[in-house]
């Protein structure tokens, strides 16, 4: 019954005659009786689903029967013992997948049609007066699959019988080819598997005889996203065997090869060439061949018996006169074709089996008054006004695309409205023109994966620095003649005064002046002052005294920086994220004057990603780490590290950007002339430094998609 109800509504989708053949003979009796009525419908858009409320004047008997249609995108819900109390029979509501819906009554009995964009899954349910249908839920499809009940058992049967053989289908996949074509590729257990290849109609069948399929692979693919011919590819058990229809769209040419256990279809598109008799990619002439040999005849009578051998129609044009003479032998009889009308500068345009020959500028001077026909008649074609959810995108971008003035997609006489609050346009123009935005709008208003960029930035140093220096010098008394203080004297030592500076040591009441002959002390490193060792040598009268003084200063260290930054972002937009200081500092005016300016010492990321149909992301990155320097007489300097480059990245995968390492090492001595060289005894006379510092700079970068379009399959 099924069968028979989905054939019949298809010959007649909204005729009077297709709803009537469906009802009972008595129903008319029973529904004035009854007195239900359809007062109410309307629908409600949540997320990506649409939930349509039918109310009815009295509670419904329970879930009505229903059945739905692929082509064109339909499903009819059968009201028993309903008439319909609307005032209309079409109800307008382009909300998600849902364009509008019919109301046909009959005999007391009502038919509710939903006309949809595409085939989607829906889920009927009846509470009191009010029948809910909710497009796009996944949770209840009981509905509409429960005819196919009882094919369970037997399809269950054969897929067992084909196991036994032990040949499966271990995966299907889709994918893109650089020309645009569309390629399944199936994995089969067993590279023998026998496998029918056909094309019926507008799809292509592939059988794989004696195999079974997983229930994990029994699903419908849409592919429409990907850009190629294919559309949809459905796979099935079909009793022993598995089947799977590939629908293409437009012109296409298909074929098939296979490597070990790898099958594979592929669907190019082509494009029409009126011009030629055999559309497709092959170069050359396809023709049966045949030979002809002709002495002034005429070229109608020539084009006639081509069209005998070929079994075309073909029309001549009145304007078409002369003669030929040729004589061709085993040629493809197009080639000879293409040969006569070259020679008498004429063309011909293919429809179906029907072939248009004419002289070049009548066909070109036709075509032009056929062009200026469909302009003026889309010039008086009246104009519809139809509204349309944006779910994904802004209105007003939209709108912009919609009558941009070098690409216009709205006639001349169209025009489009945008709603802020409901995020709506509304536009007016030909039934033509607003198909085209439905189909953009069904490209272009789909949700963004979302990308995750986290780059490391990880700074390691490793620095040495060593520092040995002297002092010596002798020591006299400065106040005259030396006065024995007894036990309580005391002795300090002064500290130097640079080079050629002086320690000074006081006896009692006495002060003895050393003058520093060698005074290279060691340096400080970090702000840390050097440790020293003293000795001072005097003799019993404390007349004259040696000093000798050395200091040394080491410091070792090690240091690792890791910085971290993480930012989100829409597949091709931009992000940047950074953190820091701004510096200020005073700049000069054209009039003399100052005023503060601001530098930026900052860690920052900038990224564009860009999401490939292999699932890779090629990314625009620029990362920047910058730190305050060294103060200068004109401001703070900027001590800067960055990377700007573009590279391609697999899903979760980590790419090192680029590295800088960098060693100094420095070692310096400054000593007496001459006495610094003197082996052993000239290290008094030397001061010596010595620096080994290392760094390393490395960039990571690690980009994960986040969010995936999910196409609900269609089963």
């Amino acid at each position: 019954m099924r069968i028979s109800m989905k054939t019949l509504w298809s010959a007649a989708a909204f005729g009077w005659f297709a709803a009537v053949a469906l009802l009972p003979s008595g129903a008319s009796a029973q529904a004035a009786a009854a007195g239900n009525s359809i007062e109410r419908i309307d629908a409600t858009q949540t997320g990506t689903s649409v939930v349509l409320t039918i109310q009815l004047k009295d509670a419904a008997p329970g879930v009505p029967p229903s059945f739905s249609v692929a082509n064109p995108a339909r499903i009819a819900i059968d009201l028993p013992q309903t008439i319909n109390n609307l005032g209309k029979n079409l109800v307008e509501i382009n909300q998600g997948d849902l364009r509008s819906v019919n109301v046909v009554q009959a005999q007391g009995r009502s038919r509710v049609v939903l006309n949809l964009r595409r085939q989607v899954t829906y889920a009927i349910t009846a509470d009191g007066n009010t029948i809910q249908v909710a497009l796009g839920a996944s949770a209840d499809t009981t509905t509409f699959r429960a005819a196919e009940a009882p094919a369970a058992a037997p399809a269950a049967a054969a897929t067992t019988a084909a196991a036994e053989t032990g040949r499966t289908l271990r995966g299907i996949d889709f994918r893109r080819g650089a020309e645009g074509e569309g390629r399944v590729v199936v994995d089969l257990s067993d590279p023998n598997t026998s496998v029918d290849i056909r094309q019926q109609g507008q799809t292509v069948v592939v059988d794989f005889l004696n195999t079974s399929l997983p229930e994990a692979l029994r699903r419908r693919l849409d592919v429409t996203d990907f850009g190629t011919p294919v559309a949809q590819v459905n796979t099935f058990q079909q009793g022993g065997n598995v089947r799977m229809v590939i629908e293409p769209r437009g012109l296409w040419e298909q074929n098939a090869y296979q490597s070990d256990t790898r099958f594979v279809v592929e669907v190019k598109p082509v494009k029409e060439d009126p011009s030629r008799l055999f559309q497709g990619t092959r170069q050359g002439y396809q023709g049966e061949r045949l030979s002809l040999n002709f002495q002034n005849v005429d070229v109608r009578s020539l084009l006639q018996v081509i069209a005998d051998f070929t079994n075309l129609n073909i029309i001549t044009s009145d304007s078409v006169q002369g003669s030929i003479t040729l004589r061709l032998k085993d040629v493809p009889w197009d080639q000879a074709l293409d040969i006569i009308l070259q020679s008498k500068g004429l063309d011909m345009r293919k429809n179906g089996n029907v072939i248009i020959v004419a002289p070049r500028d009548e066909l070109a001077t036709k075509e032009k008054l056929e062009l200026e026909a469909r302009n003026q008649i889309a010039d008086l074609e009246p104009l519809r006004t139809e509204n349309f959810v944006v779910n994904y995108q802004k209105a007003d971008d939209v709108r912009k695309l919609l009558v941009d003035e070098k690409q216009r997609l709205l006639s001349k006489r169209g025009s489009v409205v945008v709603d802020p609050r409901t995020n709506q346009l509304f536009v007016q123009d030909t039934a033509a023109r607003l198909e085209e935005v439905r189909r953009l709008l069904g490209r272009i208003d789909i949700p963004v994966p979302q990308v995750l960029i986290e780059a490391r930035i990880v700074e390691a140093d490793d620095k040495f620095s060593q520092n040995l220096g002297v002092r010596f010098g002798f020591a006299r008394i400065t106040n005259g003649e030396w006065v024995n203080a007894g036990a309580g004297s005391t002795f300090t030592t002064g500290t130097g005064t640079g080079a050629g500076g002086t320690n000074t040591i006081t006896i009692g009441n006495r002060t003895v002046t050393n003058p520093n002959f060698v005074n290279l002390p060691a340096g400080t490193i970090g702000g840390f002052q050097p440790g020293t060792f003293g000795l001072t040598l005097f003799n019993s009268s404390v007349t004259r005294l040696v000093n000798l003084e050395i200091s040394a200063l080491e410091a070792d260290g090690r240091g690792k920086i890791v910085s971290s930054p993480r930012v989100i972002t829409a597949d091709k937009v931009k992000a940047i994220i950074e953190q820091g200081t701004e510096i200020p500092y005073q700049q000069a005016t054209s009039s003399g004057a100052t005023s503060i300016s601001f530098r930026k010492a900052v860690l920052k990321l900038e990224v564009t990603p860009q999401i490939t149909p292999e699932g890779a992301i090629f990314l625009d990155v620029k990362v920047n780490k910058d730190s305050r320097g060294q103060d200068t007489a004109s401001g703070p300097a900027i001590d800067t590290k960055n990377v700007q480059t573009q590279v391609l990245v697999e899903n979760g995968g980590t790419v090192v950007l680029g590295g800088i390492y960098e060693q100094i090492e420095r070692s310096t001595v400054t000593k007496v002339p001459l006495l610094g060289d003197i082996p052993v005894l000239g290290t008094l006379f030397k001061n010596r430094q010595r620096v080994n510092d290392r760094t390393e700079l490395m960039i990571f970068i690690t980009p994960r998609v986040v969010s995936e379009r999910v196409t609900a399959a269609v089963r």
